[in-house]
């Protein structure tokens, strides 16, 4: 992968993720989480990790995020009010800025301050690898990730169950008024 792409997709990864948190809308920042976590797959792939990207967008950018987004539909979340703006304007103008750093950098760069990049060896990525690693190494720290997961979408449901008997909040506020 040539450098400046490098840096380009190292560059819109910090912008997308910023993106997450400055967006007042849930569903906005889902889908910039989206695209943080796909511009890291593509970085993964970019390095010979095809295997860790494809599994990056099929398990977090597909599986997870879909997950999300059922809780957030599923708690109701509203949009924070507040000054409006033009998403698509935030947006472009965000992928401007990444650009003009990113050539400001390899302006300002001194020669031994630029990214020098490696050859990974033979099987670097390879599904063998990965599964040979995660199911030895790392099975408690996957068997626990795994089960965090479930107790966050159990609380969810439990946060969002409405007991029997009790009215909706908002309900009660419009009866009062």
């Amino acid at each position: 992968m040539p450098p400046f792409l490098y840096i380009f997709l190292g560059a819109l990864a910090v912008v997308s993720a910023l993106g997450v948190i400055i967006q007042r809308n849930p569903i906005h920042s889902l889908l910039a989480l989206i695209a943080t976590l796909m511009t890291v797959a593509i970085l993964f792939i970019g390095e010979d990790a095809v295997v860790v990207g494809f599994l990056q967008i099929i398990v977090y950018a597909g599986a997870i995020m879909v997950l999300f987004l059922f809780v957030i539909w599923l708690l109701n979340l509203q949009v924070e009010t507040g000054p409006t703006g033009h998403l698509a304007l935030k947006f472009f103008g965000s992928i401007a800025a990444a650009l003009l750093a990113t050539e400001l950098f390899f302006i300002l760069a001194p020669p031994h301050l630029r990214v020098k990049f490696t050859h990974e060896p033979a099987g670097y990525g390879s599904l063998a690898s990965l599964a040979g690693k995660l199911f030895t190494d790392y099975l408690v720290a996957f068997e626990v990730t795994s089960v965090l997961l479930l107790a966050a979408v159990v609380g969810s449901v439990a946060l969002a169950r409405r007991l029997p008997g009790t009215d909706d909040p908002r309900a009660a506020r419009k009866a009062a008024s």
